[in-house]
């Protein structure tokens, strides 16, 4: 029989009566940090595993929930602490939260103009096909969180939904669209007419290489989850397309995609989108990569930048 002791980090409501004792009829070796999560629970049912930040007694880092309780450092008589980190919500329900935003903002503002410009707009070709391009964007990564991604962590702070949603639903979604759908991109605007934003060479070739990355994006997260087992958080080397000198492509595909909105459109709105978004995805790249080379040391190909090929 194992005895662990379970104190609190700070008073919570949801386990009045720590410290308690959790007790294992089998050895370290054959129980996890999410077994010890899942006791606590079944002791205080309020105290959900996922609200729960484990740690050994006077250190900071937290327990995997993978690890059994024996590399975790946990043996008979040790004490953890646990931490009741909030209110959590799902990983895939904040992505489809995340994404739905511009789904829903955009054919509002392109298809009732007078809500928002005082009058119709006569949509020019430029128009229509950043429309299109921006929902068939979003529907790829409705339809790729329900079906594709596999998530490492399965929550995450309930208010970090607003945090999150707002990149999209502001930048991407209320201030691109009134940009781009404005009078000033409109059929007869002379910032349309007579230009190369006419062009239909130039807007076809933009959309080439739109649906290029897309589709590359799309083939380096379905690459990324063949990668990891359902139920599983098991982590490999990825190889194959886009691989081969970045290990983070489909961020490195997701720029490529947003770069061609702001160049067909020169909106201030798709380049600050660009730049912020570019920014935030090259931090996680970079974070990525480092634990890549960390987890697998010498069998990581050398030669692979983060996101940028030769650069970054």
């Amino acid at each position: 029989m194992v005895s662990v002791k379970v104190s609190a980090a700070k008073p919570t409501a949801l386990a009045r009566d720590l410290p308690t004792f959790i007790t294992f009829e089998k050895p370290v070796e054959e129980h996890t940090v999410h077994d010890l999560k899942k006791a606590i629970t079944a002791k205080h049912p309020r105290f959900h595993a996922s609200r729960q930040k484990l740690t050994l007694k006077g250190d900071t880092k937290p327990l995997s929930d993978s690890a059994t309780l024996k590399d975790a450092g946990v043996v008979d008589g040790s004490e953890v602490t646990v931490k009741d980190l909030g209110p959590q919500i799902g990983w895939r329900t904040v992505f489809l939260i995340e994404y739905v935003g511009p789904l829903i903002i955009h054919p509002l503002i392109y298809h009732f103009p007078k809500l928002f410009y005082g009058g119709p707009v006569q949509h020019s070709v430029l128009q229509k096909y950043v429309y299109a391009a921006v929902l068939l964007h979003f529907f790829k990564r409705e339809l790729e969180t329900v079906f594709v991604h596999r998530f490492s962590h399965g929550t995450m702070p309930f208010l970090n939904v607003f945090k999150n949603s707002g990149h999209y639903h502001i930048l991407s979604g209320v201030l691109l669209a009134y940009s781009v759908y404005s009078p000033t991109f409109a059929a007869t605007s002379p910032y349309i007419r007579g230009t190369i934003r006419e062009n239909p060479n130039f807007l076809w070739s933009c959309l080439a290489v739109w649906l290029f990355a897309e589709l590359s994006n799309l083939h380096a997260h379905v690459t990324l989850r063949n990668l990891r087992p359902p139920g599983t958080t098991a982590r490999a080397i990825p190889r194959g397309y886009g691989f081969a000198l970045v290990s983070c492509p489909n961020y490195f595909f997701e720029t490529v995609s947003w770069t061609v909105i702001a160049v067909m459109t020169g909106s201030y709105a798709a380049w600050l989108f660009l730049v912020v978004s570019t920014y935030q995805m090259a931090v996680w790249a970079v974070k990525k990569h480092r634990n890549y080379k960390k987890e697998f040391g010498k069998a990581y190909p050398a030669n692979r930048k983060a996101m940028f090929p030769f650069i970054l």
